[in-house]
């Protein structure tokens, strides 16, 4: 019960109740009920930030451990980047080298595929802005690998066509000497300025004598098809043989052919033998090397049956400038 207050008349000289207005009780009443709600807020604060319950401890425990799996996620496709453009370098500054391929630009490798956009969903959801923001970067990292990665395989997979195209170029490539030679004697005169046998002038000699015995077995020096097998004029008896990829090889001054045109030839095969037909002064075969229909040395040419140091003796040999036999 509220207890009655009195205060002291000087007019009456008596003690007069002191009378409560309506509006003095409601103030007081807001009063003590805004200082109640606070005290209470004040309490609920101070409790959910020292004594939590068992449902919020589990969604922090949760809440960390998600944490953690996307530090260890990031960590991953970290790794993977880093491997996946370490494979793009070797790719753009080996692989595509050897095959004389054009690199892949950086604008081609980020535009393999389309973005997934799954995740803007979540994005709409009432998610707080940091698990918004993890779950964003970590989806545009997945798109970024996945892009690369597309590329990537797709530019593995032309590099094994060329390298099956490759490795039958390099079969039609010349590559071994058009006669046995095991003892580097047979090769007589290189390829540039020599001093004709006939007319005794200096002349271009478009490519390699080597001379041996009449009938000596002739090799084909590369796979490829029998062009020509006929006389031609100072080049005698003579064999021209199409390896593909512009190149074709020719053997001049044969006794005889063991092959025709439009045969289909291996490397190392019997096309036919040694003789002195034509403009020759002896049993030789003269060899040309034949690259856009434009003679270049075959000297360069003779990478498979040779070691090193027998490659550097053919070489001197073949810069000796001396008479040419045809």
């Amino acid at each position: 019960m509220a207890r009655v207050k009195y205060y002291y008349d000087t007019d009456t000289c008596k003690y007069e109740r002191v009378k409560v207005k309506t509006t003095d009780i409601i103030l007081n009443l807001l009063g003590f009920l805004t200082f109640s709600v606070l005290i209470a807020i004040g309490f609920t604060a101070i409790y959910g930030q020292y004594y939590k319950s068992d449902q919020e401890k589990v969604l922090q425990s949760e809440n960390e451990k998600l944490k953690e799996f996307y530090a260890i996620l990031n960590n991953r496709l970290e790794q993977v980047d880093k491997t996946l453009t370490s494979l793009q370098t070797r790719d753009n500054n080996v692989y595509r080298l050897i095959f004389e391929a054009n690199p892949i630009p950086n604008s081609v490798r980020m535009a393999g595929v389309k973005n997934d956009k799954s995740y803007e969903k979540i994005l709409k959801s009432g998610l707080a802005k940091d698990k918004k923001s993890l779950i964003s970067n970590t989806f545009k990292r997945v798109n970024q690998l996945k892009r690369k990665m597309y590329v990537q395989t797709k530019s593995y997979d032309e590099i094994i066509k060329m390298v099956k195209d490759k490795s039958k170029m390099l079969s039609h490539l010349p590559a071994i000497q058009p006669i046995s030679n095991k003892q580097l004697t047979r090769l007589t005169s290189g390829f540039g300025t020599r001093m004709h046998p006939l007319y005794k002038v200096a002349h271009f000699h478009p490519g390699i004598d080597f001379a041996a015995p009449y009938n000596t077995p002739i090799y084909a020096t590369a796979d490829g098809v029998v062009k020509r097998s006929e006389y031609m004029g100072g080049y005698g008896n003579t064999v021209d043989i199409d390896h593909g990829y512009n190149y074709v090889t020719r053997y001049a001054h044969m006794a005889s052919f063991k092959v025709r045109p439009g045969e289909k030839v291996k490397r190392g095969q019997c096309i036919g033998y040694v003789g002195s037909t034509g403009f020759s002064t002896a049993p030789h075969v003269h060899y040309e090397v034949l690259k856009n229909n434009k003679q270049i040395d075959p000297v360069y040419f003779f990478f498979n049956d040779l070691t090193p140091e027998e490659y550097e003796k053919i070489l001197k040999l073949a810069s000796i400038k001396n008479q040419s036999l045809s």
